[in-house]
């Protein structure tokens, strides 16, 4: 098994900056990938990034692409989300996600093993 934990998480203004972090541990060697999603109240979960173990490639979102930037330290088992120009409609919890069976479609929740607990960010006004 997988165990995440994210952190990071917080009530910051709109323009302003959070980092999200997100560390595995249990049986890492089966992480193909590492994904972040969020949720709004009353909405779907959706795909915000996503990143390759190996080689470190990284996928956007349209909805955050030029703002976030996701980053791993793979002697931490720990990947990081850098959210910038932070937008109120960027208020969710945020879920740190590990692909163990290599997803089809990177985007789709479903396609993800393992879950952390999440962390809300809220953005103000």
């Amino acid at each position: 098994q997988v165990q995440l934990v994210e952190s990071g998480g917080g009530l910051v203004q709109a323009g302003g900056s959070l980092r999200l972090s997100c560390a595995a541990s249990g049986r890492t060697f089966k992480i193909y990938a590492m994904g972040w999603f969020r949720q709004a109240p009353g909405k779907e979960r959706e795909f915000v990034a996503r990143i390759n173990w190996s080689g470190g490639a990284t996928y956007y979102a349209d909805s955050v692409r030029g703002r976030f930037t996701l980053s791993r330290d793979n002697a931490k088992n720990t990947v990081f989300l850098q959210m910038n120009s932070l937008k109120p409609e960027d208020t969710a919890v945020y879920y740190c996600a590990a692909d163990a069976t290599v997803a089809t479609i990177m985007s789709i929740p479903d396609e993800y093993d393992y879950w952390g607990q999440g962390t809300q960010v809220t953005v103000s006004s």
